[in-house]
């Protein structure tokens, strides 16, 4: 499955796996086959960051 291109979809996407399926947020990038770093950006570029105590964007 390819990661939705809109960042505000891809952000509620990668929340939903983050808490439905994935432990981290380093196995849903594994799976999915996405650096860790560039999901990053992606999301800090519409102004969330990752926090790890949660597993979400925020």
């Amino acid at each position: 499955m390819s990661l939705p291109k809109d960042p505000m979809i891809l952000l509620s996407f990668v929340n939903t796996k983050l808490r439905d399926e994935f432990t981290d947020l380093e196995e849903f990038c594994k799976e999915e086959n996405i650096s860790i770093e560039s999901l990053k950006e992606q999301l800090e570029s519409i102004g969330f960051q990752y926090n790890e105590t949660i597993r979400q964007f925020k």
